[in-house]
């Protein structure tokens, strides 16, 4: 399948969570073996370029493709949490997403000094949750931070954002 085909499989849910959102309902993709198998390889072949021996995933949508992009490029997978979810010591950030606030952890022994990561979410809106993500990464002593995500809704700005602080932001599908 084909971008365009791929697209074609997620479905659009008007005020959802809340009034004035348009959610992206990528379970629809999900659902359909050749849309998801076809998204998982565009994503490995879109970073076979980059330097990278960490895959940071986000939960939760974001855990479908990072763990099998660390498992096709034999790279770590470290998962990036909400509160209250990981047992060990965490690193987090409060960010502000467009319907709210929450944080995102990660554990504090995941990520090494010299660590060289890819952070990988299915959607970038305001860029809050990759920024924060990004960010515990580089405390934590990663040296460059990559990001790829399934959709971006580029008029929110958060894709602009991530890469005026971290470089190239890859993703597939506009909205």
């Amino acid at each position: 399948m084909n971008i365009e085909q791929i697209k074609e499989t997620i479905t659009t849910v008007y005020d959802y969570p809340i009034n004035g959102i348009v959610f992206r309902d990528i379970t629809t993709l999900l659902e359909n073996p050749d849309a998801f198998r076809s998204t998982v390889k565009i994503m490995v072949d879109k970073v076979a370029h980059l330097d990278f021996n960490k895959v940071v995933g986000i939960e939760s949508r974001g855990f479908f493709w990072s763990a099998p992009l660390a498992y096709a490029t034999k790279a770590g997978f470290v998962l990036a949490r909400k509160p209250d979810k990981l047992p060990r010591e965490t690193a987090f950030r409060e960010f502000t997403l467009e319907y709210g606030n929450t944080s995102v952890h990660i554990h504090k022994d995941a990520i090494q000094p010299g660590d060289k990561v890819l952070i990988v979410d299915d959607l970038i809106a305001t860029g809050g949750t990759a920024l924060a993500t990004a960010e515990i990464c580089e405390e934590l002593g990663a040296t460059a931070i990559h990001t790829i995500a399934l959709i971006d809704l580029p008029a929110l700005g958060g894709s602009k954002k991530i890469a005026e602080k971290y470089g190239e932001v890859i993703t597939l599908i506009d909205y």
